[in-house]
């Protein structure tokens, strides 16, 4: 084939790739908190990348719903929007449970022991309160049936809405409430085991309606979120 004349194309999608990617797991972890300003000259200091793929990394998050904008002012990191995170679970939770229906029929050994490593990953991180090390396990463990699925456009739902959800979990899984979660994640194997798909699918459902009850018990931020658009803070990238 002709060699395309443009340049750069691969290095400017690898930057906005991880603009985006540093700019997500900051709101997650909570580095950037809810109603902070997020100015380009701090951040292109900050992740010392220039102003064009944060730009594009801002608009991705935007989508996501992580960052609110307004034109001509300012950009801020999104106050938890309860009912964005309610509609964020129901869509994921329905997604995981598709993924294992999917999947489940061509499950191999090794996938299943994928699964059982990743659980006891997660339940080590669990007893030392490693926030990071158990959502990381956590995503592997639900990542084996999402790409045994091979459904892209169940993905590409699942890395929209997953992110909303990823503050809400870090409270779940830095709390004894996501204890549970291991036992929940045995089950779901020794379903998937016995090629029980109905049950496993339900079982998975049922691992992330966990999350509804913290949904529940966390404050509504309809007032946080007006004093932030009205007073947003800075970021000090220090």
């Amino acid at each position: 084939m002709p060699v395309p004349q443009s340049r750069g194309l691969v290095s400017r999608s690898l930057l906005r790739e991880n603009a985006y990617n540093a700019l997500r797991d900051a709101i997650v972890d909570g580095t950037l908190t809810p109603g902070e300003r997020l100015n380009d000259g701090d951040l292109v200091e900050w992740l010392g990348i220039s102003r064009t793929p944060i730009r594009e990394a801002l608009g991705r998050l935007e989508q996501t719903g992580l960052v609110r904008t307004k034109p001509g002012r300012y950009t801020i990191v999104s106050p938890l929007d309860l009912r964005a995170a309610r509609g964020a679970q129901s869509v994921t939770a329905a997604m995981h449970e598709l993924a294992v229906r999917e999947a489940l029929p061509n499950l191999s050994r090794s996938e299943l022991d994928a699964m059982r490593a990743a659980n006891s990953r997660f339940a080590d991180a669990l007893a030392r309160n490693d926030v990071d090390a158990a959502l990381a396990a956590d995503d592997a463990f639900h990542g084996v049936a999402v790409t045994a699925s091979a459904n892209q456009a169940l993905r590409a739902v699942l890395e929209q809405f997953t992110p909303v959800l990823r503050r809400v979990e870090r409270l779940r899984f830095s709390s004894l409430s996501g204890r549970g979660s291991v036992a929940q994640h045995n089950r779901i194997v020794e379903l998937c085991a016995v090629g029980d798909v109905d049950g496993a699918a339900a079982a998975t459902g049922a691992n992330w309606q966990t999350l509804v009850p913290l949904l529940d018990a966390l404050p509504d931020d309809d007032a946080e979120e007006d004093e932030a658009e009205r007073h947003p803070k800075s970021k000090n990238t220090d």
